[in-house]
């Protein structure tokens, strides 16, 4: 079995529109979202043993203030194919890992990272994670997946179950969506 954490980026800023998407920072609700899931990814139990990151500046910042929030950075391969990667990517990026970890961290962008769960995830109605990811996979969510597989190069559609999901909102309700006046 191989474990699988899939980590979205914190919420960016989209007030300087000059910015080309892959430089857009954090906002201040994400800068504060991205320690609040640091903390709660280190305290998860789960020994990450390599990490696979995009390169743009919301992802490089979201690790960096995740790493601030529990005093410790892990080394991070930084592969610019994960930034807006769809699922057949990140799959391909996944079965490329060599070394056979227990266990890899992807920290990217959506749609890619919740078509990824659905990928590997099956639709068969007994998994009310996947459903909360059906509803929204929002920024800096943190899945944890197991994966039936000995080794990465044999991940397949359907082989993982979805075992831990936190929202940002989990931890701090002023991190969730606004609320109606």
């Amino acid at each position: 079995m191989k474990i699988l954490g899939i980590f979205r980026h914190a919420k960016s800023d989209w007030n300087d529109a000059r910015l080309r998407d892959f430089d857009r920072p954090l906002n201040e609700r994400g800068r504060k979202g991205a320690g609040v899931m640091g903390k709660h990814i280190c305290g998860h139990g789960v020994g990450w043993q390599r990490f696979l990151a995009s390169p743009a500046v919301r992802v490089t910042q979201t690790i960096e203030l995740a790493s601030q929030a529990v005093g410790q950075a892990p080394p991070v391969t930084w592969d610019r194919r994960i930034y807006l990667a769809n699922s057949a990517t990140l799959m391909d990026v996944l079965r490329e890992q060599d070394g056979n970890p227990e266990s890899l961290m992807l920290i990217g962008h959506n749609p890619g990272l919740e078509d990824l769960i659905f990928d590997l995830v099956p639709d068969d109605g007994t998994n009310p994670l996947r459903d909360m990811v059906e509803e929204k996979f929002p920024t800096a969510a943190y899945a944890v997946l197991e994966l039936d597989v000995e080794r990465w190069a044999d991940i397949e559609e359907n082989c993982a179950r979805l075992v831990h999901l936190t929202r940002p909102r989990d931890l701090d309700p002023a991190l969730g969506p606004g609320l109606p006046d």
